[in-house]
């Protein structure tokens, strides 16, 4: 007899909306789906929009398996002014003029963050330092520096440029800027506002992010994303844990016999298979997520266990 953690498995492709945590929206989640079993993978902040993906039921279990390694994501730029948290909810702490910033001096600064690069996370990030997270270490007024991280950014391209004029309010001096309109392509652990912070920083102008939308996070993009407010007037998976693994994983077919000894935990036949695989039964269905290693397939997940199946 199937199981309900079965039944109702799968992921959420959320496009997360600003003002809120990845946290508010695990939480949202559990109420819509009536389960405490719900977790995400790819922290995005309150500013931040777009695709995040959410585990429900058994399938949180694939969360740390998914291959999440590349993320793409839009962004505007505005160069001219460098706040504290690299992004527009930060304090102002330098300004730059732009009127002289030229469209080849900034294509030359960012073909100088394109490729493999070093970057300092922004102090704001999640990373730890000393045991506690840098954000909440910034908050405390802490002084520390966070060390270069080899990342790869393989796309960078400016998709628009403008420059922008900005009235003076109680708030804010105002001042001319140049918003860049950028989409980006990088590796898992990179900063987009890291990226606006040192564009800004080369054109000796300052800069920091003033939007941020992520398209892509491995195989999941936009297209498969629904809004928590379209969740909660129907409330259905994004993908089913069987589409979740076929998307996420290479296949191997395995017969009756071999889906009946992986899911009660024995191993299977290597076959040259390099890397993480799903297998599948005649049925279709994703029976284990089995990984190679000398005489044996073992598995890494079973998804369904002869006790749910």
């Amino acid at each position: 007899m199937a199981d309900a953690s079965i039944e109702n498995a799968g992921l959420l492709i959320v496009d997360k909306t600003p003002g809120i945590t990845s946290h508010d929206v695990v939480a949202r989640c559990r109420k819509i789906f009536n389960t405490r079993r719900v977790g995400h993978a790819g922290t995005l902040d309150p500013m931040a929009t777009g695709v995040l993906v959410v585990g429900i039921e058994r399938a949180t279990k694939l969360l740390g398996l998914l291959s999440l390694t590349t993320k793409s994501y839009t962004a505007t730029i505005r160069l001219g002014a460098a706040t504290d948290t690299d992004d527009r909810e930060g304090q102002i702490i330098s300004r730059g003029p732009v009127e002289a910033i030229t469209d080849e001096a900034i294509d030359v600064a960012v073909a100088e963050l394109t490729g493999d690069i070093q970057q300092v996370p922004a102090k704001v990030s999640a990373i730890k330092v000393d045991g506690r997270r840098a954000h909440a270490l910034v908050r405390t007024g802490a002084d520390f520096d966070l060390e270069a991280r080899p990342v790869t950014v393989s796309r960078f391209e400016i998709r628009d440029r403008r420059r922008v004029d900005v009235a003076a309010d109680d708030a804010d001096p105002g001042g001319t800027f140049l918003d860049l309109d950028v989409e980006v392509d990088c590796s898992a652990g990179t900063y987009i506002r890291s990226l606006a912070r040192d564009l800004g920083a080369a054109l000796g102008a300052g800069g920091h992010l003033t939007a941020l939308r992520r398209t892509a996070v491995g195989p999941f993009t936009l297209e498969h994303s629904r809004t928590l407010d379209d969740l909660a007037e129907n409330p259905r998976l994004s993908l089913t844990i069987d589409e979740a693994a076929l998307l996420s994983f290479p296949r191997r077919d395995i017969d009756d016999d071999e889906a009946e000894s992986i899911s009660q935990g024995r191993w299977l036949r290597p076959i040259g298979l390099t890397g993480i695989h799903v297998a599948v039964d005649p049925s279709g269905q994703a029976i284990a997520l089995i990984e190679e290693k000398g005489r044996r397939a073992s598995s890494v997940m079973v998804v369904r266990p002869a006790t749910l199946r």
